[in-house]
């Protein structure tokens, strides 16, 4: 009878609360958090130029409402762009970002993908992601987008709209052709800044149809706008990244 007793006892549910191994908030896009005056580490960190280019890349962005920035991967193009347009935001120069690039497969064909418009697009999008997240953490993106002061989105749906009040990052132009880089570059409205960033060498676009080259070739001679042309001494990661770019 005791024995008995004993294994009911055992059986009953306690009243201990069992508390989430990361908390309620925690999320996997969630970059890690410093609870420092309520703002996220990764918008703490200060970006600085790497290279003499990445400078003149910043400086570029700061003094110009257009800027075109050439060069290799790895030379920190979108990280400098968006890091430009996040801090902008912040500081109250623009009321909005729209970040933009062309949906185009990097030479293998993905096939029809499921989901909703939103979905469809996420894994061409998924660059611009990273570097908001990096820079303001995956909490604070949503919230921004949520509230439309971020908008993500391809170059297809640029067409007809007039940006004002904004920054706007055009991401992978070299997989834009020369009337795509011409519709977006007249998308540009007042009190806004436009970049411009791409690797002509690394086009997913058939032979002769990328325009980005040609329009920096043009655009190059017009005093308001700034074209930055960076090279492999620019490259911020991995050394073996400069070193095969060399022979490739």
């Amino acid at each position: 009878m005791a024995k008995r007793s004993a294994r009911e006892a055992q059986a009953r549910p306690t009243s201990a609360v069992v508390k989430p191994l990361f908390g309620a908030s925690w999320h996997p896009l969630d970059t890690p958090e410093r609870h420092d005056e309520g703002r996220e580490q990764g918008y703490l960190r200060k970006v600085r130029p790497q290279s003499d280019n990445q400078r003149t890349l910043m400086e570029a962005i700061e003094n110009h409402n257009l800027a075109l920035a050439l060069g290799p991967a790895g030379t920190g193009k979108t990280y400098l762009a968006v890091t430009a347009a996040v801090n902008a935001l912040e500081a109250g120069s623009v009321g909005r970002i729209v970040l933009t690039r062309p949906a185009v497969e990097a030479g293998e064909s993905l096939g029809f993908l499921p989901g909703d418009m939103h979905e469809k697009l996420a894994p061409y999008l998924r660059p611009l992601y990273d570097a908001l997240n990096e820079r303001l953490g995956g909490k604070r993106v949503r919230q921004l987008m949520t509230e439309g002061a971020i908008e993500i989105a391809p170059v297809a749906y640029m067409r007809g709209r007039t940006l004002n009040n904004a920054f706007i990052v055009i991401d992978e132009a070299q997989n834009c052709t020369y009337g795509q880089i011409k519709m977006l570059l007249t998308r540009l409205g007042w009190h806004s800044t436009m970049v411009l960033t791409g690797d002509p060498d690394q086009s997913d676009l058939l032979e002769g149809l990328s325009g980005f080259s040609d329009i920096a070739r043009r655009l190059e001679a017009l005093p308001n706008v700034a074209v930055v042309r960076l090279t492999d001494r620019d490259i911020v990661r991995h050394p073996l990244v400069a070193e095969m770019l060399t022979v490739l």
